[in-house]
């Protein structure tokens, strides 16, 4: 007789709080056979709280891969394993989705047992549009490649979120601001249910200009909620050629180009060509 396949949990645990840790999410983590950590000494506290003594195994990103296909075994040999990440929701910018998508395809049982998650929680705070929302995780380390990234939401009409880094909130806010402009709403939640948490909202040149002189913006966790693009250059059908050959006027071509993509929404730099090729047909 075959065994029956174990099932997965992914269990949410929290981002500061303690108290956020479900009755039903302890019961879980109680049961299972194994608990698959992203880091077994920081879950470890987190049991030893509670009084939860199952085993553990460290899945993180430098081992996922290779893990996946261990923990995928014993699923298939009946046993049930909990997943979780260091804190909040497992996948949500964290280590899991190839041993969920491995469990998937495999026809074994994945079970989520929600919780914390900070990116809805500054999302459900941050008092800016959420009935329709996207989640951009990190951005790029490097500024050059950030700053692609933003590019591409430029015109993005959906309230965005962001997890950043401590050590790049001013360098992100200030890329944010010259891309998006500096008048778009936005909030920065920090330490989200801890002792300090805090959240600053406001245009993004005032958030910018905030985080450049108080270091303590730039302490702990961060979420970065962005409102969308509230000008839709479809329905505005606006002549970015047109546009340019006006702004070349008064400004130069680089300018003249980055003041056209915000508005019309077309990337800045085949505007910065277009501008280039229309200044020397205007030239006397």
């Amino acid at each position: 007789m075959t065994q029956p396949a174990g099932t997965l949990y992914v269990v949410a645990t929290p981002i500061g709080n303690l108290g956020d840790l479900s009755r039903r999410a302890q019961e879980t983590l109680g049961r299972v056979s194994l608990i698959a950590a992203e880091d077994t000494r920081h879950t470890g506290q987190l049991l030893k709280v509670f009084g939860i003594e199952t085993a553990m195994m460290s899945l993180h990103e430098h081992n996922e891969e290779r893990r996946s296909q261990l923990l995928l075994a014993r699923l298939i040999a009946g046993e049930s394993i909990a997943l979780v990440s260091d804190a909040g929701t497992p996948l949500i910018s964290d280590p899991g989705f190839d041993l969920v998508a491995a469990a998937r395809d495999r026809g074994i049982q994945v079970v989520a047992v929600p919780g914390a998650c900070a990116a809805i929680a500054a999302l459900s705070i941050a008092g800016l549009p959420t009935d329709r929302f996207t989640f951009e995780g990190f951005l790029a380390a490097k500024s050059s490649a950030r700053r692609a990234q933003l590019e591409m939401l430029q015109t993005q009409e959906r309230t965005m979120v962001f997890y950043e880094s401590p050590h790049r909130l001013v360098d992100s806010l200030s890329d944010m601001s010259s891309i998006f402009g500096g008048d778009r709403r936005a909030v920065v939640c920090r330490e989200l249910t801890k002792q300090h948490e805090t959240s600053y909202s406001g245009a993004l040149a005032h958030l910018q200009e905030q985080s450049a002189r108080d270091t303590d913006m730039s302490r702990g966790e961060i979420v970065i909620v962005v409102a969308g693009n509230s000008i839709q250059a479809s329905t505005l059908n606006i002549d970015a050629d047109r546009l340019l050959r006006a702004l070349l006027e008064d400004l130069p071509p680089s300018q003249a180009a980055k003041i056209a993509a915000k508005i019309s929404g077309e990337k800045r730099s085949e505007l910065y060509e277009r501008a280039m090729s229309i200044g020397k047909r205007q030239s006397p």
